[in-house]
């Protein structure tokens, strides 16, 4: 009996693999006489060493690995090793960024190459993977394809193909009633089909479960009837991904991407005011036509929605995307190892780039982590900042890259306070209440707890911190 092992390396130990625990369930179930199949699931902080060892140690004659762009730039030292731990054994690669670089990895040791995604009519949820599973993030699949022609996509512009409701139900009721804290539906838009997608929301708000239900929808395909049901969701049951990407229409139609942007902000508006679905943004920086002013009021007019996350993330030419082909003729520079970042453009000089990393990361250990939100509201109403302009000033003045949160809390007092119009007073006021929502605890910092007018005295030589004197 010829033994496989089938690879998944993840991005993070709580994330899990669907494709391929759905290929071991496939070939249990219709060879299982003729292969002894196994899942190996690690993840990209583990050392390849080792992964090659895990992999080694079971004397597998097949290898079939998942390569993504997070897994990628680890795959060619893979491969080399467990060519050379087991000299005959068949290594196989699929996935995205397999698929659409198909030579690149024969030539870096694959022995072959699968053409396209794993279809599955037999069930993956296995006792076995729910055992694998515990309470990591599981993942779901209920469509596939995608009826929009996104350039920056690899789903663009394929037909959709829906599964059967009655499965589906099936396996959404058997994620729910395992550990997973978070079922995620990896539908490229869920809410393509909006009857189908009320019925799945209809089916997910009934059930007794206590895990979090995830979706990549389009926000200006909500309708009233959808909208009004959402509204009525359990605290904390749905999580809702909005790709906007940009609010600049010519970067939006060189993408070939169409959104009502006016219904979709009137929606995401509905949505937050039921104040019980977490709601996650994203914006895409690198767009075709828009330049570093016309990003920054996408980034406002984004931001002003207030959304409980707002993701500004970097364009990536994607083996496989419209753009990648087009990106010479267009003047797009990207990375040539993963994830292929966009380096610089006709639109965006590299110190344009280096202008939005920064307000990315100020943005990210603020507002993104859910802290300092009082705090920033008091000074953005009372300096007149911009969003972006805030968020680019505060990470200039205190590039924060694992600063700890009892001298950054301090930095953000420090950038704040020299604003126009911001009283020190209120400022620590709201820093107070800020720091009990981050920490939950009495540990504050000296400066707060002797909060009041005046100046900043000496750095404590034991915590770091500082305080006021008052006057």
């Amino acid at each position: 009996m010829k033994k496989i092992v089938f690879l998944a390396i993840n991005a993070k130990y709580v994330h899990s693999s669907l494709s391929v625990w759905s290929l071991a369930a496939v070939i249990k179930k219709r060879h299982n006489t003729l292969y002894d199949v196994s899942v190996i699931e690690a993840t990209i902080n583990q050392e390849v060493t080792d992964i090659a060892h895990s992999v080694a140690e079971r004397k597998p004659d097949i290898v079939g690995i998942s390569a993504y762009i997070w897994n990628a730039r680890l795959l060619p030292e893979l491969l080399d090793l467990l060519r050379k731990k087991l000299p005959d054994v068949l290594l196989v690669l699929g996935g995205p960024e397999a698929v659409y670089n198909k030579q690149f990895w024969l030539d870096k040791g694959a022995d072959s190459v699968l053409n396209g995604k794993c279809c599955y009519k037999i069930d993956p949820y296995t006792d076995e993977y729910f055992e694998a599973l515990g309470d990591r993030m599981s993942y779901i699949e209920t469509s596939r394809g995608c009826p929009f022609n996104c350039a920056f996509c690899l789903s663009a512009g394929s037909d959709v193909e829906f599964f059967p409701l009655d499965i589906v139900k099936e396996r959404i009721f058997k994620l729910s009633q395992s550990k997973t804290k978070t079922i995620k539906f990896v539908d490229r838009t869920f809410n393509c089909n909006p009857k189908r997608a009320y019925e799945l929301f209809e089916y997910v708000l009934g059930l007794d479960a206590s895990c979090k239900f995830h979706f990549e929808v389009a926000a200006d395909l909500f309708d009233e009837r959808t909208l009004s049901l959402l509204a009525s969701a359990p605290i904390g049951r749905i999580q809702f991904e909005i790709g906007l990407q940009s609010f600049f229409e010519p970067a939006l139609q060189a993408s070939s991407r169409k959104t009502d942007l006016i219904k979709a902000e009137f929606n995401i508006k509905t949505l937050l005011k039921a104040q019980n679905i977490h709601i996650h943004v994203d914006l895409i920086a690198g767009l075709p036509y828009e330049t570093l002013d016309e990003f920054r009021n996408s980034f406002n007019r984004a931001y002003k929605l207030g959304a409980h996350t707002l993701q500004l993330g970097f364009l990536k030419l994607l083996h496989g995307s419209r753009l990648r082909y087009e990106a010479y003729e267009l003047g797009i520079i990207y990375d040539n190892d993963p994830p292929y970042e966009i380096q610089r453009s006709t639109w965006l000089s590299s110190d344009d780039l280096n202008i939005l990393k920064v307000a990315e990361n100020a943005l990210q250990r603020t507002y993104n982590k859910n802290r300092f939100l009082k705090t920033v509201k008091y000074v953005l109403a009372s300096s007149g900042f911009s969003p972006f302009d805030f968020y680019h000033s505060l990470g200039s003045a205190y590039p924060n890259h694992g600063t700890q949160l009892e001298d950054y809390v301090y930095q953000v007092f420090e950038f704040c306070k020299s604003q126009p119009g911001v009283d020190i007073e209120i400022l620590c006021d709201k820093l107070h209440y800020d720091w009990l929502s981050m920490v939950k605890s009495k540990n504050m910092p000296t400066f707060l707890k002797s909060r009041g007018k005046g100046n900043i005295g000496e750095q404590s030589p034991v915590t770091g911190l500082y305080k006021i004197n008052i006057e």
